[in-house]
This record gives C-alpha cells, structure tokens and sequence, in this order.
C-alpha cells in the first residue's frame, strides 16, 4: 500500500497507543514520518529505526512553543517537506467529577498547556510548510469527553472541547491549502487504560459495537480523513456508538 508515497507527516506522543498506531499506518501507507514523544526517547528512537530512512524521531514537549518550532524545523531539514501533522499528544489525571477541590491550578494548566497550547503552538508552527504542500492536513485527537459529560477529569473534558472548537476555528481559515479535522475516539484500549477492567466491561455492555476502541480503530478513521479530500472541519467520533442519543 502507497497511498501517501512522498507525503511527510508529523504525530506526536507516537511511542506508543493511539500516536504509534497512527505513525505506523502512515508509514506502511508509504509516508515518511516523524516519531515523538516528550519521554519515552529510548522507545521512539527503536522505533523510529524499525522502518530505517523513512522515520525520524525527535523528543520534544509540544506544551513548549519553541520544542513545536524544532519540531517541525527537525521534519523539514530530515524529509524536505511537510504534508501531515497529527495532534495527538496530551495529558490528563484521573479526578471524579464530583470532587472540585482536587483540581488545582497546577493541574488545570497542566492539561490545558500540553492538550491546547500543545495543538496551538504545533499547528501554528506547521502552517508555513503545509500550506507549501498544498494539500495540508492537520488531524487532532480528541475525544468524546469534549462533547459529552465525560472523561477522566473536568479539566481534561474541557481540553478536549476546546481542541474540538479549535479544529473548526482553524479549518475555516486555512483551507483551500489545509483541511483541519478532528477524531475523537471513546474509550480505547491503550497502556494508559488497561487498568480500567471494570470502565471497558461497561463500554462493552452499552456501546452497541459492543467492545471499547483499539488504537487501530483510530488510526483507520486517521486514514479514511485523510483520503477525504471534500472534508473539513469535522470531528469524527470513534466510540463505537456509546454516545449515540446523547450528541446533538
């Protein structure tokens, strides 16, 4: 499969779960890729060299606007170019609802520096050279906590609508050179939820595809945007149907 032969594409936090998933179809499709992550260096680099001249890593903390610039300065010096850039990086903490004390400050800005500012500062930087591509793409992870009550904490779901509000914003201003999408998957099995036995035993009871997401799930709905070239603005939801009845 070549689909995207000679496209270059950027996904962050891509050692592992849902930006690994991503990184690798998009190199099995026959794009050249740059890996990342703000730790995890020993892992992006093994598998980085798995696919030899067509990946790179590069460490850098996307809540920093001047690690976006090297980011994206790194992309361009390594593969000439830049075509892809999937904002998938992000934070949370784990606080019930319900318990308003516990989010600080610190936390709250934590999240919102790594899930917003992160999207913001890489996008913005990314701009020039997809514009130069013309034919940008910029994909943003979120999720359905930031359209609907849910999520592993107040400060996260509102992160979360807020990239989602954000997507919108900038595909109304940058097309025709870039299209700005959103995924925003359910609950999906990665290192971070594997913990959550008793949350994916409800997922599989309600959702009527009956199983939480992989992170393969998300990376084909990464693909199926990327092949839609009339499409922008949109986040895609990719929850199995959980939230049917509840969104709109």
């Amino acid at each position: 499969m070549d689909d995207f032969k000679g496209k270059v594409a950027i996904v962050t936090g891509s050692t592992s779960g849902i930006g690994e998933a991503v990184a690798r179809v998009l190199v099995e499709a026959g794009a050249r890729v740059m890996f990342n992550s703000s730790s995890s260096v020993e892992a992006g680099v093994a598998i980085a060299a798995e696919f030899g001249d067509v990946a790179r890593y590069h460490q850098a903390d996307v809540s920093s606007e001047e690690e976006c610039i090297s980011l994206v300065d790194a992309t361009l010096e390594a593969f000439g170019g830049l075509d892809i850039l999937v904002n998938n990086a992000g934070h949370t903490q784990v606080i019930p609802h319900h318990d308003l004390d516990a989010v600080s400050e610190e936390i709250f800005r934590r999240i919102f520096d790594v899930n917003v500012f992160g999207t913001w500062y890489l996008s913005r930087a990314a701009v020039p050279a997809l514009k130069a591509s013309g034919n940008g793409n910029i994909i943003n992870i979120t999720s359905i906590a930031g359209l609907v009550a849910a999520g592993s904490s107040i400060p996260y779901a509102v992160s979360k609508a807020g990239i989602n509000h954000l997507t919108r914003l900038m595909a109304n201003v940058l097309g025709p050179e870039i299209r700005v999408n959103a995924v925003a998957p359910g609950l999906v099995e990665t290192p971070w939820t594997e913990t959550w036995g008793a949350l994916h035993s409800v997922v599989s009871q309600q959702a009527p595809l009956g199983r939480s997401g992989t992170s393969e799930d998300c990376a084909e709905a990464v693909l199926g945007i990327l092949h839609a070239s009339y499409q922008t603005g949109d986040v895609v939801v990719v929850d199995g149907g959980l939230t049917l009845g509840r969104i709109g």
